[in-house]
């Protein structure tokens, strides 16, 4: 009996050797997780015999864990690449079968899926060409190769400050080719429905104290943009704070004439005026104008927040959504079968996935541009090693000692 006993010994410190072996060689590898060869010893099944004379018959290897605590996460500065901090697994498409990895080295194929290295699509929330998530539903995640197309303004803000110490201009009625006729101007850019770019220049005349005249046009010559025929937009007035009293709300309603697109109609536009003071300081605007419109616009790179959202910046100076990853979270990760390429399947013992978009519940966190190492640590696998090597030379102790006593029987 002896013999299978130390041939148990030795099978269980080979298995050791073989755990080991695998994490030392994986210490490099993305996401992987350190597993543990587990031993239970073993007895034979002898209901009479007393407990106090049993012998045992080996040991086995009851189970080999991992341990999926964190691993440090390294800063790479590659738009795909994606570190979880915390729990969770990220979802993968294989071949319609979903699988899970800690590994977040993503790559886009020619039709814009994000795959990983071998080619399993990364799961999340899809996004609509408005960049609104749809969170019904897991899919595999595009990053859109079409450019995005232009929108028309229909909305420009501006925040100014106008003198109260200015003067009143010295020349009436307004011109917008006459510097004398008014106080002070700004340009607002807006897009037509091409995306093609034209300015509004708006002018403010002075007539009082706390009574201005709002004018604008556009092109060359100058065109009027407001209802009345000369650009007059209407009349601006403020309190003795200096703040704006009308219009109520602080907008104006006017139109770029002939279609700024080209077409045969106008394009109507609402500015916005909210902020504006009257203070006695030098007129100017006090932020930069906004504009509710764009031109067309390439993609040009794309990030992954730490929610998961992956948003796309447009050479036109615009962001949009394009998706979110999603975590799947496990109550028992170690029922989780390895399947190799780092990347795990789901079985009875791990339980169902909790799918969840990154920060919620018990969901970890991600970190666009960086990668989870492995959580290996060398200098206490190198000891393991040292370990599993002198229990398999004990182990063989034990088969040479049974030996030399069965050789020391059969010389009686």
């Amino acid at each position: 009996m002896s013999y299978a006993t130390a041939l148990s010994g030795l099978a269980g410190a080979s298995k050791d050797l073989d755990v080991v072996s695998n994490n030392i060689a994986n210490a490099s590898t993305v996401g992987f997780k350190s597993g543990q060869a587990q031993f239970a010893d073993m007895y034979a099944n002898a209901l009479t015999t007393a407990v106090t004379n049993q012998v045992g018959i080996g040991v086995r290897v009851s189970t080999v864990a991992q341990d999926f605590s964190q691993g440090t996460i390294t800063s790479t500065d590659r738009d795909l690449d994606v570190a979880i901090n915390g729990n969770g697994f990220f979802e993968l498409s294989q071949n319609g079968t979903t699988v899970y990895s800690r590994n977040g080295q993503f790559f886009m194929a020619k039709n814009g899926a994000i795959t990983n290295a071998d080619g399993l699509q990364l799961m999340g929330y899809a996004a609509n060409a408005n960049g609104t998530i749809n969170t019904g539903s897991v899919v595999p995640l595009f990053i859109p190769t079409s450019d995005m197309p232009p929108a028309a303004t229909t909305k420009i803000g501006v925040q100014f400050n106008l003198n109260s110490q200015a003067s009143v201009p010295t020349t009436a009625p307004f011109s917008a080719t006459d510097g004398t006729s008014w106080t002070t101007t700004t340009t607002v850019p807006v897009y037509d429905s091409l995306g093609g770019d034209h300015d509004v220049n708006l002018y403010f005349v002075k007539n009082s104290v706390g009574s201005w005249t709002a004018y604008g046009t556009t092109g060359s010559p100058p065109a009027p943009v407001g209802p009345n025929a000369n650009g007059n937009l209407g009349t601006v007035t403020f309190d003795n704070s200096g703040n704006i009293t009308s219009p109520s709300p602080a907008s104006f309603s006017l139109s770029i004439p002939n279609g700024a697109d080209g077409g045969a109609t106008t394009q109507p536009l609402t500015l916005d005026l909210t902020g504006t003071t009257q203070f006695g300081q030098a007129s100017g605007p006090t932020s930069p104008p906004t504009n509710d419109g764009w031109a067309a616009g390439e993609l040009s790179r794309y990030s992954i927040g730490s929610d998961g959202v992956i948003t796309g910046t447009y050479t036109n100076g615009q962001n949009r959504a394009l998706g979110q990853v999603v975590l799947a979270n496990f109550t028992n990760p170690n029922g989780l079968v390895n399947l190799g390429g780092n990347i795990y399947g789901q079985t009875a013992a791990s339980g169902n996935p909790a799918v969840a978009a990154p920060g919620t519940t018990d969901h970890g966190q991600l970190q666009g541009g960086a990668v989870e190492n492995s959580n290996v640590d060398l200098t206490s696998e190198l000891v393991n090693l040292i370990t599993a090597q002198r229990d398999y030379q004990a182990n063989s102790q034990s088969i040479k000692t049974q030996q030399t006593v069965d050789q020391t029987l059969i010389n009686l």
